[in-house]
């Protein structure tokens, strides 16, 4: 992969290259930012500038990274136990090798709920297990293949369980040579700090909607005047982007149950959302912490479209159709509130709390905050 494939985020690409030019490659660095924003893309590019620029044999490090096959080229990301595996096992990234590669061809901008369907997964977290790391340790312990580089790909090591975490704090520690650790993280406040502190960060920011336009233009052939729309609805994301060109995205059904949570909580209808609150239930960890975010972004939005400056507001056409009718219901008394509330909701979600009482009493509480004035 080049950095030519990279959408945007000139400013970095040009950093990670002087890195190697300069011979100031750290061992670990952490790429962190908002979502859709390329981190993976870059993480995957600086890879493969990284291992063809130390090979020994240029063209063939080439052609294997084309496939996602390089020997020195490590892959670590969160799993799930699937019906067929023992007990004893603990999944680790070799069990999906097949499915992640096929996940890497389609491009380097996935989501994790892409990867949790090309895994097979229903209502599972999944994580970094364990037994992952000291299958990285065993990897990282060989000799390079191509003369240069060893390269560790880690995405979402933040979902990493304590042991998988400590074991990788001494992999940090004591890195083998040649060695280069890069670590794509959604939610870095969640990586111990000892695992920070060993690591150079990269922040990558949102991408320029120039740069989306553009892109889409180019790759998608979208006419210009619609890709100008979609790009700043996109908010600097390329996978939101993406997701606005499929009208059968899930942006859709999260807007439907955003909609039907407001409508009864206005009206009361407790019984209703006893209901609402078990079909949610049966989403699945995953889709419900990110229909919570959704849920955010759309507390933020409908809290904008007060304003009556279309500059302020990104939405769809449906959520504006939405927010003319909803949107004064969130005001200044209980905007800050109701975010919150849908963040403690996400965080007890992540922390396996029970989904029919976690969103029943979030909905109870809704109650309250949406008649406050």
């Amino acid at each position: 992969m080049d950095f030519s494939e990279v959408i945007g985020q000139e400013e970095t690409k040009q950093r990670l290259m002087r890195l190697v030019q300069e011979e100031r490659v750290p061992h670990a660095l952490l790429f962190c930012g908002p979502v859709g924003s390329g981190k993976m893309a870059l993480a995957m590019a600086f890879a493969s500038y990284l291992l063809t620029s130390s090979s020994a044999n240029e063209e063939s490090s080439k052609a294997m990274l084309r496939k996602w096959e390089h020997p020195d080229l490590h892959f670590t990301y969160p799993t799930v136990k699937l019906a067929g595996m023992s007990a004893e096992h603990q999944p680790v990234s070799s069990d999906f090798a097949k499915e992640w590669r096929q996940l890497l061809q389609q491009g380097a901008y996935f989501t994790a709920k892409q990867w949790m369907e090309a895994m097979g997964a229903t209502t599972q977290q999944a994580i970094i297990t364990g037994a992952e790391s000291d299958e990285i340790a065993r990897k990282l312990a060989l000799k390079s293949s191509q003369g240069g580089y060893k390269v560790s790909i880690i995405w979402l090591p933040e979902r990493m369980n304590l042991t998988s975490a400590n074991k990788l704090l001494k992999l940090l520690e004591e890195p083998t040579k040649g060695t280069i650790f890069l670590m794509v993280s959604e939610e870095p406040e969640k990586l111990l700090e000892t695992i920070i502190s060993r690591t150079q960060r990269i922040d990558v920011k949102l991408i320029s909607n120039d740069a989306i336009e553009a892109a889409l233009i180019a790759q998608r052939g979208i006419e210009p005047e619609m890709a100008h729309r979609i790009a700043r609805l996109a908010h600097g994301s390329w996978q939101t982007a993406l997701e606005s060109l499929n009208s059968e995205n899930e942006g859709r059904e999260l807007l439907a149950m955003f909609q039907k949570l407001m409508r009864l909580c206005y009206m009361r209808d407790v019984k209703g959302l006893k209901m609402w609150s078990e079909v949610v239930a049966t989403f699945g960890r995953e889709k419900q912490r990110r229909m919570l975010v959704y849920f955010q972004k759309q507390v933020r939005e409908n809290f904008m479209f007060n304003f009556q400056n279309p500059d302020l507001v990104y939405m769809s056409l449906e959520e504006e159709n939405f927010a003319k009718a909803f949107s004064r219901y969130i005001n200044e008394a209980n905007v800050i509130e109701i975010n919150e509330l849908f963040g403690l909701c996400h965080r007890d979600i992540g922390q396996n709390a029970n989904a029919k009482v976690v969103f029943y009493d979030m909905a109870l509480k809704m109650i309250v905050l949406l008649l406050r004035k």
